[in-house]
């Protein structure tokens, strides 16, 4: 089925559903994690995985930073001291071992990521060392069929460490850009010129990677339509696989970095809206498919292929081609799902580093799914993937009738419906073309834990 997401830009409607909400890369949400949930609960849920013999995504986490962007909410270390590496990297290293030994040594590793902080804060040899060592404890791929990916700066990697990458299995890149104009790098604390970009991209089309995705923020200080629009056309003229174009969330209170920027030098909310048209408007007359969220793909990338086939995924790291993998989160603050579970590692190093040598998981909350729960999580990734809903096909895998069991939330969808994001009918929910960048706002109507929460810290929808 093409994809036929046709995006029309109301922005009365917009204003209308302007709120803070989840991104849903899961559900339920991180907020709701609770530490009942213990390092036993992971192992017990470990060995049922092993009975349904479900492939593995690895994710390991590297908080490293060699400056602080100030946009940045990600949980990261910033020092300029690249030996505060080597300890940590020890650590993860004894971490594998413990994970790897509750598992299946014959489970193929489908999926593997690197992200931070900046992976590329370590030296090809330490990167080199991390993958050998996953290797020895895990089934890695040897044929370049895998997702393996990994967040690169291109600010600080050369064609020599690119080539590790690939002599190690990764064939997919990740690039943040965030904006190529000098006062928002500034502003922002990330002067990265163009050339370093467009050599990495380069150097990336060289070595044959699979796909190249780069990463921008709309938002920050000092953006104007006129200068993220010269920003997009290099963008375009560099023609990555993938674009993601993040919108982003001034929350000082609770990212400290954000507090060196000067709230007065944001773009308003109508200048906002005004990019984020220019920027849809942009990517689709340059042949980008839109996926959904924030992400744009090329016709024949595989996210595009995924979706039309009905089989993209979405989870920790975005939109994925790979289902029903269990993925071992592995470092700081990383979040597993394996089974009908979440957990998530300690946050700080010396935390992790006591964990670790104690010998124990360094888990510290997590939650297992109720019946509703996965219900519910089926529903929000088919409508945040697909923009689409065969209700009978909900009805008949989990033994409900639709309507009678979601009759709160097809009050909300008559509203929506009203207002043209979606349409309704006994077999189906489907999307509109007002409701496609309204779709957290949809899935929304779904999660029965917001509706308990009076307040949220989440971004806004749009």
């Amino acid at each position: 089925m093409e994809n036929n997401h046709k995006i029309v830009f109301d922005e009365k409607i917009i204003k209308k559903y302007d709120k803070s909400g989840p991104r849903y890369t899961s559900y339920p949400t991180s907020i709701e994690f609770n530490d009942n949930f213990t390092q036993r609960d992971y192992r017990r849920w470990s060995r049922a995985s092993n009975a349904l013999n479900r492939p593995l995504s690895l994710y390991f986490h590297i908080p490293f930073c060699d400056t602080v962007c100030y946009y940045c909410g990600c949980n990261k270390i910033a020092t300029k001291d690249r030996t505060r590496s080597m300890p940590y990297m020890e650590a993860l290293k004894k971490e594998i071992v413990m994970q790897s030994m509750l598992f299946n040594k014959d489970k193929q590793v489908e999926q593997l990521h690197l992200g931070g902080g900046t992976p590329t804060f370590l030296n090809d040899g330490q990167l080199e060392d991390l993958i050998t060592f996953t290797n020895k404890n895990f089934a890695l791929k040897n044929d370049d069929s895998g997702e393996y990916s990994i967040e690169i700066d291109p600010r600080e990697i050369g064609e020599q460490t690119l080539a590790t990458l690939r002599e190690l299995g990764f064939n997919r890149l990740s690039l943040g850009v965030q904006d190529f104009n000098y006062d928002v790098q500034v502003a922002v604390n990330r002067i990265q010129p163009i050339n370093q970009t467009e050599n990495a991209i380069k150097i990336g089309r060289d070595l044959k990677y699979h796909s190249i995705s780069i990463d921008l923020i709309y938002g920050l200080p000092f953006q104007n339509i006129k200068s993220f629009s010269v920003t997009l056309d290099n963008i375009i003229r560099l023609s990555p696989d993938r674009v993601s174009v993040y919108n982003y969330a001034h929350l000082p209170k609770l990212f400290k970095p954000q507090r060196r920027i000067n709230a007065a030098t944001l773009p308003s909310p109508g200048e906002k809206l005004d990019i984020l048209k220019m920027t849809i408007e942009k990517l689709h007359n340059a042949g980008y498919v839109y996926i959904g969220m924030d992400h744009f793909a090329k016709k024949t990338d595989e996210l595009t292929i995924a979706q039309q086939n009905g089989t993209l995924q979405r989870n920790f790291q975005g939109y994925s081609t790979h289902a029903n993998c269990d993925m071992i989160a592995m470092g700081l603050s990383s979040i597993s799902n394996v089974g009908n579970t979440y957990s998530q590692n300690v946050r700080t190093e010396i935390e992790y580093y006591e964990k670790i040598e104690e010998g124990s998981l360094p888990i510290f909350r997590g939650i297992e799914f109720t019946g509703d729960d996965i219900v519910r999580q089926d529903i929000i990734s088919q409508l945040i993937c697909h923009l689409h809903l065969n209700t009978n096909i909900i009805s008949k895998i989990y033994s409900i009738n639709f309507w009678e069991y979601f009759k709160k939330e097809e009050a909300d969808l008559l509203l929506m419906q009203k207002d043209g994001l979606l349409e309704l009918d006994k077999n189906q929910i489907t999307i509109n073309s007002k409701g496609v960048l309204l779709i957290r706002n949809i899935c929304m109507v779904f999660d029965a834990y917001l509706r308990k929460r009076q307040t949220t810290n989440f971004s806004k929808t749009i």
